[in-house]
């Protein structure tokens, strides 16, 4: 029997069927997109997801027929809600955590409750981007779609809904609303009661891992399932990465390196204190009980790369494309060994934590004559690792854990230069895994769990999770980085006024 992953993501899903000893049978994924209706909007269709939802199932439902699928967990997106009504309708599509819309309601939390407060309780530092200032702008300006809703539901409570199951919410994904009780694992009174918004309207939370119900018979067949397939809570995207990653324990942290760049480490006791706050760490429920994950991350990464493929290497498109030859290896082959003295700060779309700058922006300095096409690829790996770096010192001072190691996931971990890179600059031994899928293979582990395929988490990550290649620091270089990274620490400070006259 297997298990199945599925990971709903911002711009498109995928569904994974692994064996109980982790080898992937079968995979399918399909794209949907974001939608800008205006300036500062940012939605999802939520038909159209569930339609891709149901295609990605019933692909793998039938490569997967030789070995039955057991078992299913959901891994989400975070924040992103949809008003749905009593007979199951979708009233509106899905305001996405880039979504401005909930600004002015998140200013009215700050004047009138206070952000500690909020933090306190949630572990999560105000911002718009979360559920309930969104769900309050959403009341203010369209009371007919609030007035007619039944539930609003996030990702993971929407799809086990369109399973015909009660919906049910995770705590991971329950803390990314910014109406969550951090500690009592609840939804919270005095933040629902200050928003003047029934809790009732939110999915049941549960911890993750748990079996919501068995897919009726008739939903099965319509996604081509075997009979009995059991629903397990899974969680927040950034968690449930890290659990595929083997991060259930303090002193290991996955960084995702995709288009954008998130580090989740995971920690034994809620760390939810004044250097959180300022650093703007959210605090909340790993997947594994009773410990808790934070995040540190940069919009940019793998996006930067792209950035630099499609306005200054067409060149490389081109010879790719003739040789067959991965274009980003053609981009980074030829980068210098030694550090450059180019310095970028990757702010291209904004910045992510400490700073929550929306306004920052990107900043390319120490260009010269001399300056080659190779230094400047190399100076923008260096820069998103720097970045990377002062985000992990942040971290560990805010939150008093010491991150031994990185566990790299995602595209970017497929390059040895850029983990090489990556462990010179932070001074941290950088693992590549087997299986990179580590969403889809965390959900996985979650359905297994709560079917009775494993004992517990830690015995599904020792059956499931193998590392692959290890990149220890270069002390020389090391050393040389280290110099170089006082300076890069300086730019945004230094700089911030006049970026934001810009």
């Amino acid at each position: 029997m297997s298990l199945l992953g599925l990971d709903i993501g911002t711009t498109g899903c995928k569904a994974i069927a692994f064996s109980n000893d982790g080898n992937i049978i079968a995979h399918s994924y399909r794209e949907y997109g974001v939608i800008y209706p205006q300036p500062g909007w940012a939605e999802l269709d939520p038909n159209k997801v569930w339609g891709c939802v149901k295609e990605v199932i019933s692909e793998v439902a039938h490569k997967s027929q030789n070995d039955p699928i057991k078992a299913l967990a959901v891994t989400s997106l975070g924040e992103t809600f949809t008003p749905i009504s009593k007979d199951g309708q979708v009233l509106s599509n899905s305001m996405t955590y880039v979504d401005s819309r909930g600004t002015e309601q998140t200013e009215w939390w700050n004047r009138n409750f206070g952000k500690e407060r909020v933090f306190q309780i949630t572990g999560q530092p105000s911002h718009p981007g979360y559920t309930l200032p969104k769900l309050m702008w959403l009341r203010d300006n369209h009371p007919e779609i609030f007035k007619k809703a039944y539930k609003f539901l996030l990702y993971e409570d929407f799809a086990i809904f369109k399973l015909a199951l009660r919906p049910v919410i995770d705590y991971s994904l329950a803390g990314r609303t910014m109406a969550f009780d951090v500690r009592e694992k609840k939804w919270s009174e005095e933040m629902f009661s200050k928003a003047g918004i029934d809790p009732g309207m939110m999915a049941e939370p549960r911890p993750s891992g748990e079996v919501v119900g068995v897919i009726p018979e008739h939903i099965a067949g319509e996604l081509g399932l075997p009979k009995g397939i059991k629903v397990v809570t899974g969680g927040h995207d950034q968690p449930v990465n890290a659990l595929g990653g083997g991060v259930v324990s303090e002193g290991l942290a996955v960084d995702g390196m995709g288009s954008t760049e998130c580090v989740t480490v995971a920690f034994n006791e809620p760390h939810i204190n004044q250097k959180m706050l300022e650093g703007n760490f959210p605090v909340y429920s790993h997947v594994k009980r009773d410990m808790y994950v934070s995040l540190a991350f940069s919009y940019t990464g793998g996006n930067l790369l792209r950035w630099y493929r499609d306005n200054f290497a067409r060149d490389m498109v081109e010879e790719a494309r003739k040789t067959g030859v991965d274009v980003y290896d053609l981009i980074l082959k030829d980068i210098p060994e030694n550090p450059t003295d180019v310095y970028i700060l990757p702010h291209f779309v904004g910045s992510g934590t400490p700073y929550f700058d929306p306004d920052s922006k990107g900043v390319i300095a120490g260009l010269t004559l001399g300056t080659t096409r190779e230094q400047f690829v190399k100076a923008l790996i260096e820069g998103v690792t720097y970045e990377l770096r002062f985000n992990l010192e942040m971290l560990e001072k805010a939150a008093g854990v010491k991150i031994d190691r990185l566990r790299a996931v995602g595209g970017g971990a497929k390059s040895p230069k850029w983990l090489q890179i990556k462990a010179d600059i932070t001074g941290k031994e950088v693992v590549s895994l087997k299986v990179t899928e580590c969403g889809c293979l965390g959900a996985a582990i979650l359905a297994g769990v709560g079917s009775g395929e494993y004992k517990s988490v830690d015995e599904a990550v020792k059956v499931l999770i193998s590392e692959a290649d290890f990149f220890q620091p270069d002390p020389v270089m090391h050393k040389q980085y280290t110099e170089r990274f006082g300076i890069y620490s300086e730019l945004y400070p230094v700089l911030k006024e006049v970026i934001h006259k810009m």
